[in-house]
């Protein structure tokens, strides 16, 4: 079972303005393989953001941290720039797969600034903020993330074998 943190981030479900849909989407569609330890809707701040993936990462040791928001254009955006700040090693496949399924159901999914890598034993991807964003880029990744989530906590070698 992967260890998995779900960090919501935006300033209007941080302040209650706004029921986090995104987090529900990211559980429903996780199943058996993932436990969830780690949960939190933060404002769109950098640092906050920063100590938040540190905690997930380094305290509690996950196995996996979804990101959801501030991925886009707006000033207030930062989540990217924030998980490079965590980031070790990046794994731009991962991104650029979520953005190439978007891409074929809406060209708006080049807009989209986020990243995604590995920090200590824990992979980090950002996904968008909204649900409909969510479920496609999470559709986009399930057929190779466990693999790649047991590489990095060492069930898997990277050719494939378990």
């Amino acid at each position: 079972m992967y260890r998995t943190g779900i960090l919501i981030v935006s300033d209007r479900g941080f302040a209650g303005e706004r029921q986090d849909l995104s987090g529900e989407q990211i559980r429903k569609m996780l199943d058996e393989e993932y436990s969830i330890d780690f949960y939190e809707i933060i404002p769109d701040d950098k640092e906050v953001i920063i100590e938040k993936l540190l905690y997930a990462c380094d305290e509690l040791s996950l196995d996996l941290v979804l990101t959801s928001g501030g991925t886009g254009f707006s000033k207030r955006d930062v989540t990217p720039e924030a998980s490079l700040q965590v980031i070790e090693k990046i794994a731009p496949g991962i991104a650029e797969a979520i953005r190439y399924y978007g891409m074929q159901k809406t060209p708006r999914a080049m807009l989209s600034r986020a990243v995604a890598g590995i920090r200590g034993k824990t992979l980090i991807i950002n996904l968008p903020g909204s649900v409909k964003g969510v479920r496609e880029s999470l559709e986009a990744i399930f057929p190779a993330l466990s693999h790649g989530l047991d590489i990095i906590v060492g069930s898997a070698n990277e050719c494939g074998e378990s």
